[in-house]
């Protein structure tokens, strides 16, 4: 392999590991608190991953299954790229 695909290779990898590290970190402080909030959402794994994802960065979830979000300030400003609420 040439130098600029194992590049590629090590770039597509550190990036596809950031996101999925921000839903390992869960444990502990994340993982009960995503659970209640995400006990009554219809797609519950997508909940967890972006509840997850919000609360690592914000190192806050929301109380309750649904609104709250004023308890939260980053947790309910963070927009996908859509402009929509990122964290649910």
């Amino acid at each position: 392999m040439s130098k600029l695909a194992i590049t590629f290779v090590f770039l597509a990898l550190f990036l596809s590991l950031s996101p999925l590290q921000a839903t390992l970190d869960l444990s502990g402080f994340c993982a009960p608190k995503c659970q209640a909030r995400c006990a009554k959402a219809s797609v519950v794994d997508r909940c967890l991953k972006y509840c997850g994802i919000c609360c690592v960065e914000c190192k806050c979830v929301p109380s309750g299954t649904y609104g709250n979000k004023h308890e939260c300030p980053c947790y309910r400003d963070k927009l996908s790229k859509k402009g929509k609420p990122k964290c649910p």
